[in-house]
């Protein structure tokens, strides 16, 4: 009886050890990407969100993958070193995303809302861009996030709290 309880009490302890590693390291790649902030100015305000930033192919090809959530004021900004067409999928993301995508002057041109989770289907836009930045599926369409907005943050050469050009 004794040992018994020793070793449910061992298995116990390993469980929840397991637990709390497997919880740590699935926050853990997240934790590897530099963080910023940036603003949309839109024509109702700003919206402000804190962004991880994919700034190498390999955090790039990691992106927002494996993630069961994402809170409401954070995002994902893909950055390129000179304007490009930019193709993105959704394999292996778990969460509804809006896509925007953004050029050199920081404007969005594109908006693709709710990508489907674990899609292999191309996103895309047919003209060379700056950057994607990836929201959480529907924050476009709460925010009021249109095309046409601009996107305050130092890759496009503004700061975030940098005035607001008129639309």
């Amino acid at each position: 009886m004794r040992n018994q309880r020793k070793r449910l009490r061992g298995a116990w302890l390993l469980l929840c050890l397991g637990l709390v590693t497997s919880g740590a390291l699935a926050a853990e790649p997240l934790a590897q990407f530099p963080v910023s902030v940036l603003r949309i100015q839109t024509r109702q305000g700003a919206e402000w969100f804190n962004v991880w930033i994919a700034d190498n192919s390999a955090r790039q090809e990691q992106g927002l993958m494996f993630q069961k959530w994402l809170p409401a004021d954070w995002g994902m900004l893909f950055p390129e070193s000179s304007p490009r067409v930019k193709s993105m999928w959704m394999k292996n993301t778990l969460i509804p995303l809006d896509m925007l995508f953004i050029d050199a002057h920081g404007r969005i041109v594109h908006i693709q809302e709710n990508a489907q989770p674990e899609s292999l289907e191309i996103i895309s836009f047919p003209q060379p861009v700056s950057a994607v930045l990836e929201l959480g599926g529907g924050i476009c369409a709460h925010t009021g996030i249109r095309v046409g907005d601009q996107v305050r943050h130092s890759i496009f050469g503004t700061p975030p709290g940098a005035p607001a050009v008129a639309n």
